[in-house]
């Protein structure tokens, strides 16, 4: 593993920083990317991953990964949407992400408003935990702070 450090306010394509590389893949540990198609989750959650000292950024689940110009987050947080489908498209990138990094890298939450027992095996094996909504600080950031180590 390889890590550089520079500015604590740099983008996520700013340049160097603290990221480090596994397997190849360039991943930034203080990264969250937080997709969704509600803007007001996607802020609520990105008010509680700043909370515990981490980078958010909010996209739509069809720009996600196009945004990060090549840098994997520690943390993917999907807003699943009243079915548990809006982010649907990125679990398969998510899982070639992870099977290119060799471990369970970026972890994944799944906020749902359902029952974690209607998800596809498929989708559950990319998913670390779900949250169920209302999405309430004391409740995901928890879970946040677990799945990047900083407990």
């Amino acid at each position: 593993m390889t890590s550089t450090t520079s500015g604590p306010n740099d983008g996520p394509d700013s340049g160097p920083d603290h990221r480090i590389t596994v397997g190849g893949i360039v991943v930034d540990p203080l990264l969250v990317l937080v997709a969704g198609k509600s803007r007001i989750n996607a802020v609520v959650v990105s008010r509680i991953v700043e909370r515990c000292g981490l980078r958010p950024v909010m996209e739509q689940p069809e720009t996600a990964f196009r945004s990060l110009r090549g840098v994997l987050p520690a943390l993917v947080i999907l807003d699943g949407g009243t079915a548990n489908a809006d982010c649907a498209e990125l679990i398969e990138p998510l899982a070639r992400a992870r099977s290119a990094a060799g471990r369970p890298t970026p972890g994944v939450i799944l906020l749902s408003t359902g029952n974690f027992d209607a998800i596809d095996p498929a989708r559950a094996k990319v998913i670390d935990a779900v949250v169920s909504k209302p999405i309430l600080p004391e409740v995901l950031q928890p879970v946040v702070r677990r799945l990047v180590g900083a407990e």
